[in-house]
């Protein structure tokens, strides 16, 4: 694990100074404070900073092949490199270190560019090939490892956080107000756009080439395969297939030449990581919990009982509210965006408290995206079906009426609407974007936004930008409706909980992983049939059968509770002004971004209890924050960290 970073320049005779490199290498110490390195041929450049875990003596980068022609800087794990090595020997190739980064050098010489096929595991790497002048940058299939870049006429410019980007130009970052009506609807971005003019995302499982002439070639590699229901098995074939491959991923995760531990939650995906891997290693592991002060908002009572069960080394650490709110815009500065779920924050302290006894966690993400463990999935299925015959048997303009009722109603209180929004009674059946979308995802809809925005940003804007990327996905799915559900959500929703997974517990210098994310695993469990997936609202059928000899049933078939956070809660108190204080600042609305009436509307509703507007509120602090912290360099740095 570690951070990596390069410089292309497409003029005659440029060339990238060392020094740079070592400015655009020292904006991500964090992501490897154990070792750096460069290379600089002429008018290349590359980088990175390494967090030893594989080959520690030997495993430094950049590295290269036997006669210095191809160049690598490698950032993730592979986790077939014995394999490949011993086939990639067989035909000759010499290895002068016992690293992973080395294989992938060689499947470069033997295979090009389709040496990402080979390969199993989390990446992101950036080849400089002498012998064509050409640079290669891949990124993995499901975007576990993140990627960024910055196209010019004069230069490419990469690197594993957009502040490394930064660090290189020197000039300062501008806001794309043009990703506003997604950022507001989803809270992230799921196409290349970040909020960075001109920066850009390798999008997962897609490769790139740049000319020395400038001219870029951007490929994909892998796509979700899709199974017709047809070929389907028995229930006990995929119950047994799944264990046996699950098992064979938490294996081959364990690959390491320092401690690891897990991640534990007490929800079923983490403890069948934890079991597995105690089973596996036939010894206790080390594993890491966080909870709230707040008791009815923590989870670890549920974490010690597998803790309890396994045996397990256990550690835990409480957030209190002043903990979170104190270290948002250090986090903010972390992921270089506007952070999307209040769970990120928990996230890094239990990396922090993780870091002083282990270096690489696993971790339960990817299953709920993997094995329909959302009850969104399940809803979605019976409130499409009861929807079909709802817009059948009832006028436009009652359900129009009726859909007005519920929104508007001054007799409805806040919780009975937020339940009854998600119905079909609240939705518009014929727009996709409104049934699923805005149903489950959208803090502020396309309709929303309208009284939200200022008339300058609207006309900005494309019409229709909110979703498009989105229903892009969704329009190019195929299969059953959960599979078209869980191939839309792998596409964008996921890869932003791996981009929060990854700065997160980068931040606090250890490397996670994500075994039910094994592609392999990955393209199995989505082809489970649905009828398969799920039982009544509950998903993931198929993990609990596989794992029930090794876990409780009071921890399996327990009521899923999603990492809940007392951010609702602490709005009920003076934090809420604070808050309002904070977006209704003079120097917050001289960004001339929302309509102020509007903001103040938003928090008057939500203290009157007319509406619980905590997602909205959240989206719009961060928002704030992140241009403080990221654009006008704000101090980031939580009291207690710069102290310590």
């Amino acid at each position: 694990m570690c951070g990596i970073t390069g410089v292309m320049q497409f003029r005659d005779g440029a060339r990238v100074e060392p020094e740079t490199l070592r400015q655009m290498c020292a904006a991500m110490v964090h992501r490897g404070p154990d070792d750096d390195g460069i290379y600089t041929a002429g008018s290349v450049g590359i980088g990175m900073r390494r967090l030893s875990i594989v080959d520690l003596a030997t495993g430094h980068q950049p590295l290269s092949n036997e006669d210095g022609t191809v160049w690598i800087v490698f950032n993730g794990e592979i986790y077939n490199h014995a394999d490949l090595r011993e086939k990639l020997q067989s035909v000759g190739h010499r290895y002068s270190t016992h690293s992973d980064t080395e294989t992938i050098v060689h499947l470069y010489e033997e295979y090009g560019p389709d040496c990402v096929q080979h390969l199993r595991g989390m990446f992101a790497f950036a080849i400089w090939d002498t012998r064509c002048q050409r640079l290669f940058i891949a990124r993995d299939r499901l975007g576990i490892k993140p990627l960024y870049y910055q196209l010019t006429a004069q230069q490419i410019v990469f690197g594993s956080e957009i502040k490394v980007i930064l660090a290189c130009s020197g000039n300062g970052a501008q806001f794309d107000r043009t990703v506003l009506p997604e950022y507001l609807a989803f809270g992230y971005l799921s196409g290349e756009q970040t909020f960075y003019t001109g920066i850009r995302k390798l999008m997962p499982g897609h490769w790139m080439e740049v000319e020395q002439s400038g001219q870029i070639r951007i490929e994909p590699y892998w796509d979700l395969p899709v199974t017709e229901s047809e070929h389907a098995h028995q229930e006990s074939y995929y119950i047994q297939t799944y264990r046996e491959m699950l098992e064979q991923a938490v294996s081959s995760h364990l690959m390491s030449d320092v401690p690891l531990g897990v991640f534990l939650s007490g929800g079923v995906d983490s403890s069948a990581v934890a079991a597995l891997m105690t089973k596996i290693r036939h010894a206790p592991v080390e594993t890491f919990s966080v909870g709230y002060s707040e008791d009815a908002y923590s989870e670890l009572p549920y974490a010690r009982i597998v803790a309890q069960h396994l045996n397990s080394l256990h550690h835990e650490v409480l957030v209190s509210r002043q903990d979170f709110f104190d270290s948002l815009p250090h986090l903010i500065w972390h992921e270089d965006e506007p952070i999307v779920w209040p769970s990120s924050v928990p996230l890094y302290f239990v990396a922090k408290l993780a870091h002083e006894r282990v270096k690489v966690v696993l971790t339960g993400e990817g299953a709920d995206e993997t094995l329909a463990g959302y009850t969104r999935y399940a809803f979605t299925l019976k409130n499409a079906a009861w929807d079909r015959i709802y817009r059948r048997t009832v006028p436009g303009a009652v359900r129009g009426a009726i859909r007005g009722s519920i929104a508007d109603s001054t007799w409805i209180n806040a919780a009975i609407r937020r339940k009854l929004s998600h119905t079909f009674l609240a939705r518009n059946g014929s727009s996709w974007a409104s049934f699923y979308f805005d149903n489950f995802f959208s803090a502020f809809s396309e309709s929303d936004q309208a009284g939200l925005l200022t008339n300058e940003v609207i006309k900005e804007c494309a019409a229709g930008s909110a979703y498009r990327h989105v229903l892009g996905y969704w329009e190019d799915s195929s299969g059953e409706m959960l599979q078209r559900l869980l191939y839309t959500d792998i596409k964008t929703y996921l890869v932003e909980l791996l981009m929060k997974q990854d700065n997160m517990s980068m931040a606090a210098s250890i490397e996670s992983r994500v075994p039910f994310l094994d592609h392999p695993l990955v393209e199995f469990a989505t082809n489970i049939p649905q009828n398969l997936q799920l039982g009544g609202f509950a998903g993931k059928r198929i993990l609990k059968k596989a794992v029930e000899d090794l876990l409780p049933h009071s921890i399996l078939y327990r009521q899923k509770l999603g990492f809940p956070t007392p951010f609702s809660g602490w709005l009920a108190g003076p934090q809420l002004d604070v808050i309002r204080n904070l977006l209704l600042e003079p120097r917050s609305l001289e960004r001339e971004l929302f309509q102020r009436s509007a903001v103040e509307r938003l928090f008057n509703e939500h203290r009157s209890g007319h509406r619980d507007h905590s997602d909205r509120i959240w989206r719009l602090l961060n928002l704030e924050l992140w241009h403080r912290v990221c654009l006008e360099k704000e101090e980031h740095e939580p009291v207690a960290a710069a102290a310590h």
